[in-house]
């Protein structure tokens, strides 16, 4: 069984209606793998639908190196018959072939764009991500893998479009971040990485709406804006409707965390992971490996 390690909450970055607060622990016990864009990049990995005929809810992926290839959870990949994110995070074994479960964020294609999948480095907005994390512990709960209702992610997805006044021709969560990314650019600015940093907690107006943490900084430096962005997306042309959030709410979350239940669930790939539903729709999971937390993520809807 893991533990959440004891967490320093740093100093809150605070712009709009968002505040960062940078989480660090000692002493962080690194996991050799790389981020599957930093091995697509020198084409040691390759995601392919699972067929010629494909399979929405699945991709086959197959790492040709001797090192692990982390796939976090909502990450978006593209290409294929039909760009899809990862249902949960998945730590790739080194030399190996598994098939991942998916979702499809671009409901009005099925045709070959190419015959492998790529990174552009988007993360799912955040509440997309939390509908993806409940349906996906509901599936587990009752036996059926880690599947998502891919009705809700396709809804999510149109929801979020009509927000923008967004029109996409095959409804692809893609082209909201290509409408937007002037805008998200400008305001993920205000929100640099800060040194030593291993996790971060979002928070909208004075609701928390995640935690993240990783084993390690360097993969949270690299991961730190793609997954701000997701957050950004949900709140462009959105109003603060009450002041910064307050460091409490972090620490409480926190202190709810370590005394929750947590269920062991098989991971997909290497390592252990860990599900728990907490109060007011608040979703958590835990991808680990000999006992070292790999990546943790929180998501409450906000």
């Amino acid at each position: 069984m893991f533990e959440i390690p004891n967490i320093n909450i740093g100093e809150p970055i605070h712009f709009g209606s968002m505040t960062v607060f940078p989480l660090s622990y000692q002493p962080y016990r690194d996991i050799d793998y790389l981020l599957v864009d930093e091995a697509m990049k020198i084409r040691i990995i390759s995601v392919s639908e699972i067929s010629d005929r494909g399979s929405v809810p699945d991709l086959s992926v197959e790492n040709l190196s001797n090192v692990r290839v982390l796939l976090l959870e909502g990450e978006e990949l593209v290409g294929a018959k039909q760009n899809r994110i990862v249902n949960t995070s998945i730590l790739l074994p080194a030399i190996s072939r598994i098939n991942i479960p998916v979702s499809c964020v671009e409901r009005g294609r099925w045709s070959y764009k190419s015959r492998h999948f790529s990174s552009e480095g988007r993360h799912s907005p955040s509440k997309l991500r939390h509908s993806l994390k409940s349906s996906v512990s509901d599936s587990l709960k009752e036996g059926s893998g880690h599947y998502s209702n891919q009705d809700a992610v396709w809804t999510e997805v149109d929801k979020q479009q009509t927000k923008l006044g967004l029109s996409s021709d095959t409804s692809s969560m893609a082209d909201s971040f290509t409408a937007c990314q002037r805008e998200l650019d400008q305001y993920a600015d205000h929100f640099q990485y800060v040194e030593g940093t291993a996790g971060l907690a979002i928070a909208i107006s004075n609701r928390l709406a995640a935690i993240e943490l990783f084993d390690n900084p360097e993969t949270c430096r690299k991961v730190w804006k793609r997954l701000l962005c997701g957050f950004i997306l949900d709140i462009i042309g959105s109003r603060p409707t009450e002041g910064p959030a307050s460091r409490s709410i972090v620490e409480d979350m926190l202190t709810t965390l370590r005394t929750t239940f947590w269920k062991k669930t098989t991971a997909v790939g290497d390592g252990e992971e860990f599900r728990a539903k907490l109060t007011d729709g608040v979703e958590a999971s835990v991808l680990t490996l000999k006992n070292v937390l790999v990546h943790g993520s929180l998501l409450t809807g906000a």
